[in-house]
């Protein structure tokens, strides 16, 4: 099994013709991403259309990137946009649960990693959070926080020990963690809430979304992480076609199929070795 992200070339627009292609490549599952950083509210019948596509190509829904909105933003200082912002998750939590899957991604505000945890944005990001557990246990869904660049971590796990790991859990993204250079190490503190993983990779210059083993991510350690971690999902591809040098995109997905299966038996072997 492997998942990939559905905005490998873009996030808007109609997504069916690179469900089809992500279908054909082999892939089972989908890490959906379209529209992650826009205040697009899925509508029932948008909502059921996917489902049908889904169906269709036999393909599962892995997770959702959840909305990080530019008018509706549930860490606003704004009251009206905070509120916005929670009505925009509300809508992704719901829509995992129609497409059945129980996880949703978020980004965090981008602080310096010295910001301290009274500043008035974690007020908004905790009513955000308090307003949304239940909504999202009721829904099944827990919500994933993503390491950042600059790093996160910190707030991260100031987060989890005022919320329980049947709400929040851990996304950890590999490029990230790799600009930011000890993303592995913060890993290792958080691993048993992980849940969610972003894999791609980079020169540590910046956060390609490049394919797997092409850049400086270590991944034999990462895979004797995931491999004694709370993950017990498949492996999950963020990927870009746009730095790769592919022009074709079923020679890029096959690509991305390779690479990922070739991570997917290193998990394997370290678990057996654990």
């Amino acid at each position: 099994m492997l998942s990939v992200t559905t905005d490998y070339v873009k996030s808007t627009g109609d997504p069916e013709p690179y469900l089809r292609r992500i279908a054909e490549t082999g892939f089972t599952h989908l890490h959906w991403c379209h529209h992650w950083d826009t205040d697009f509210l899925y509508s029932k019948s948008e909502i059921d259309q996917i489902a049908a596509w889904l169906d269709e190509l036999k393909l599962q829904l892995l997770d959702i990137h959840a909305s990080h909105g530019v008018e509706k933003h549930w860490a606003s200082l704004r009251e009206y946009e905070r509120l916005a912002g929670v009505e925009l998750v509300e809508n992704r939590i719901a829509m995992a649960e129609r497409l059945n899957s129980d996880v949703i991604i978020l980004h965090l505000p981008r602080f310096s990693p010295e910001a301290p945890f009274d500043d008035p944005v974690w007020t908004s990001v905790r009513r955000s959070l308090d307003a949304l557990a239940p909504f999202a246990r009721s829904h099944g869904v827990r919500i994933a926080l993503e390491n950042l660049n600059p790093p996160n971590f910190a707030f991260i796990g100031q987060l989890f020990s005022e919320y329980g790991s049947d709400f929040l859990g851990l996304c950890y993204d590999a490029g990230h963690g790799n600009v930011s250079g000890d993303g592995l190490d913060q890993l290792e503190v958080l691993k048993d809430r992980l849940i969610s993983v972003h894999l791609h990779d980079n020169d540590g210059t910046g956060d390609h979304h490049n394919l797997l083993f092409s850049g400086t991510v270590d991944w034999a350690r990462l895979a004797k992480i995931m491999a004694t971690s709370s993950y017990d999902k498949c492996v999950s591809m963020e990927l870009s076609m746009g730095r790769s040098g592919y022009t074709d995109e079923m020679a890029f997905l096959q690509k991305g199929f390779e690479t990922g299966t070739r991570f997917a038996a290193m998990i394997a072997e370290a678990r057996g070795a654990a």
